[in-house]
């Protein structure tokens, strides 16, 4: 058996690892390669070999009905799995996976307990480490550099190994090394190991049936495959993995990205740099220039200044630095260190581009049509591919015209998707006017392929799905202004049956609202009526709808703004301004007459002071009150013997966002003036805080224009007697400047 069973212990997502399992294979081909990964994804593995698929993607496992319950395996273009899978499936070589089931691992691990949430688990199965322990378990080989004072694993791996060709030598070497270090490490091996472990050798016992086996593993485990092992452990292999519990489960494969490969992102088997890997596997040759190279490249694309003569010095520091610390190569520490001190100087905007575009590198992989998949992502991508639309891992601006048919459909999906809980498109300010044009902003997740795989419970196409969960939501919206809300939702995404059923429900919902609820449900409403026909001609006059809740909310509101505490009346006036924002934007004269009114209804006794000011500054601007009306509210509410903290909460409704009303009215302005003077030393250490609160709303230019007025009325107050002899004493200068000379009789 020793001579039928090779073991290759490497490191997950290694380039090294994945160049010297490859030279090993060919130099011995087996009859059987088994490689770490769940037993019951075999199916997929003909897919890794497909033209189209193209890495990095992961064997996706989720739990039927509970799509939220799922796990990953992730491959990168330098996993040594990879490229171990596709050696095989290139060559005609029987290969299989042989570990614990996805079934098994997302089984309850008891009665009412709960499977393990996304990435619980990976190929190496483990979390991200919590204790040395854990570190010794998660990344042994990287200790191992590190013992050997190399800062990357990956340039002591091709100093160990790539440079010498001596690939099996040094996989028995790492498989003795890993047997001392699990000894010393005795009584740390989890449960859940040993049954992984378990399933791992019945696997490799069944294959050595037909054959020689070759075998790709986490180097943790390579000591517990061993023929010893395979012969010792039989009766108590087959007891642990009997009667494992098991859930019912579907595995795909799905585009993953470099981002989700860092230990940054949570990933137990992470590495710090998937975009320096990636760089170490395509490049067996000159790999400190090539990659400076391509930094000083990527730099420039940026506008950045990184010269040939900058390339050449950064790699000089680089192997001086290797060398200073006993480094037989320049790893990713040294390169790093280089690049700061040669092209970032006293910034750290060169690092932070490289940081994020060189060396993680959101590369998005893609996956054959033919893989399994829930029909809803089949639709998808079919979707896509219609729309001219590519899911990618970086970020793209796309600003669509919704008067083309184009534009439109991609609209419609982009806010479907929302709707559905994915949001690859975050809606962008879109310049220019028009309600035609929007601006939206892609970037693709690999968790919106999981997200795509929840929303199938509504439906096996985009438009079934949103359509149905638009109903789910709006049976169990919490109030008027989330049906408004969705109403508006139903309308961006094209679902005129979802909305017709939103609308009902509005209306039968509008009945029993509070007035809070009315006033949130105006502005969605609103802009719908107004701008709804820029999508779909075929929508139901809403005018009607929004009459009718603006009459509501208007009888209710003058007892809503009764006896309000501050807090309450701020909430309130901001509902407030929103609806008032609504009426202007229809510009309907019923609503508009039916909100006018309840806005005199605010200007009363007993109404909070905030919304009492807020109510004469907005019938103002309507110009409803004229200018000796509202001094006449102003003097009133400013009079003597009121509190001055009714007066500040009545000042801060009153001056508004712009503070136009004192900006334009000097009147205004001056009683408000000789209001604050007259304040006492106690009343005024009262007021000043919540009136600074008021005037810090307004724009920088508007506090100071009001400065400047307000230094105008002392002048005005200090000029109020003038001096005949000192203004004429100016004349004859004035004269002389405008070549005006005396003579006799008068001027010439």
């Amino acid at each position: 058996m020793p001579d039928a069973l090779t073991i290759y212990p490497i490191r997950h997502h290694g380039p090294g690892s994945a160049r010297s399992v490859a030279r090993a294979l060919e130099a011995h081909p087996p009859a059987t390669l088994l490689i770490e990964g769940p037993v019951d994804a075999d199916s997929l593995l003909p897919f890794l070999s497909d033209s189209a698929l193209i890495p990095p993607v992961a064997v996706m496992a989720h739990v039927q009905g509970h799509p939220e319950r799922s796990v990953f395996y992730p491959l990168a273009e330098f996993s040594p799995e990879f490229v171990a899978i596709r050696w095989a499936l290139s060559r005609g070589v029987p290969v299989a996976f042989m570990d614990l089931p996805a079934s098994a691992t997302l089984a309850p691990k008891e009665e009412g307990g709960e499977a393990p949430a996304e990435n619980a688990a990976d190929l190496d199965g483990e979390d991200v480490p919590s204790a040395p322990a854990d570190t010794v378990r998660s990344d042994p080989l990287a200790l191992l550099a590190q013992a050997a004072g190399y800062s990357d694993f990956e340039r002591w791996w091709d100093a160990l190994v790539e440079s010498r060709g001596e690939g099996e030598a040094v996989f028995a070497a790492v498989a003795e090394v890993m047997a001392a270090v699990r000894e010393a490490e005795d009584g740390h091996t989890s449960e859940r190991d040993l049954i992984r472990e378990a399933q791992m050798r019945q696997t490799i016992r069944a294959a050595l049936k037909k054959g020689r086996v070759a075998v790709v593993c986490g180097a943790w485990h390579a000591p517990a495959l061993t023929p010893e092992m395979l012969a010792r452990e039989v009766k108590a292999d087959a007891a642990r993995v009997k009667g494992l519990p098991k859930a019912k489960v579907a595995l795909t494969l799905t585009p993953w990205t470099h981002g989700r490969l860092t230990q940054a992102s949570g990933y137990g088997a992470g590495v710090t740099s998937p975009g320096w890997y990636a760089h170490l596997y395509g490049t067996p040759a000159q790999v400190s220039e090539r990659w400076l190279t391509r930094s000083a490249r990527l730099l420039r694309k940026h506008g950045l200044d990184a010269s040939s003569a900058q390339v050449i010095d950064a790699v000089r520091l680089a192997d001086a630095l290797a060398t200073l610390r006993g480094r037989h190569l320049a790893g990713l520490d040294e390169l790093t260190d280089a690049t700061r001190a040669v092209f970032a100087w006293d910034s750290d905007t060169p690092l932070r581009l490289l940081s994020e575009e060189l060396f993680v590198g959101e590369a998005l992989g893609s996956v054959p049509s033919g893989v399994p998949a829930v029909p809803l992502e089949q639709d998808f991508a079919a979707t896509l591919a219609r729309l001219r639309l590519k899911r990618e891992a970086v970020t793209r601006e796309v600003t669509l015209d919704l008067r083309e048919d184009a534009g439109l459909s991609r609209s419609q999906l982009f806010h479907r998707l929302h709707l559905l809980g994915v949001p690859w498109a975050k809606e962008a300010y879109a310049s220019g006017t028009g309600t035609f044009k929007e601006a939206w902003t892609l970037r693709w997740d690999p968790e919106f392929s999981v997200r795509i795989v929840e929303a199938s419970r509504y439906g096996n196409t985009l438009v079934r799905a949103a359509h149905m969960a638009a109903l789910s939501q709006a049976r169990r919206a919490p109030h008027l202004g989330a049906l408004s809300a969705l109403l508006e939702v139903t309308r961006l995404c094209g679902l005129p049956g979802a909305a017709d059923f939103t609308l009902a429900r509005l209306d039968a919902r509008a009945a029993d609202a509070d007035t809070a609820a009315l006033l949130l449900s105006l502005p969605p409403l609103a802009r719908l009526a107004r701008y709804g026909d820029v999508r779909a001609r075929e929508g139901d006059d809403l005018r009607p709808v929004f009459r009718t809740l603006v009459a509501r909310a208007a009888a209710g509101l003058p007892n809503a703004a009764h006896g309000l505490g501050e807090e309450a009346a701020t909430t309130l006036q901001r509902q407030i301004t929103g609806a008032d924002a609504a009426v202007r934007l229809l510009d309907d004269p019923d609503a508009s007459a039916e909100w006018t009114a309840a806005l005199h209804a605010l200007d009363a006794g007993g109404t909070a002071p905030l919304l009492r000011g807020d109510a004469v500054n907005r019938l103002r601007d309507r110009g409803v009150l004229d200018d000796r009306q509202v001094q006449t509210r102003l003097a009133s509410a400013l009079a003597p013997g009121a509190p001055p903290l009714d007066v500040a909460a009545w000042l801060g409704g009153f001056i508004g966002e712009d503070g136009g009303t004192l900006r334009h009215d000097p009147a205004a302005l001056a009683l408000l003036d000789a209001w604050v003077v007259d304040l006492d030393m106690d009343a005024f250490g009262e007021v000043l805080p919540p009136l600074r609160r008021a005037l810090s709303r307004l724009e920088p230019h508007a506090r100071r224009r009001l400065g400047e007025e307000l230094r105008g009325l002392e002048r005005a107050a200090q000029a109020a007697q003038i001096n005949s002899g000192l203004g004429t004493a100016v004349v004859p200068v004035v004269l002389r400047l405008l070549g005006v000379t005396h003579v006799e009789g008068g001027v010439q």
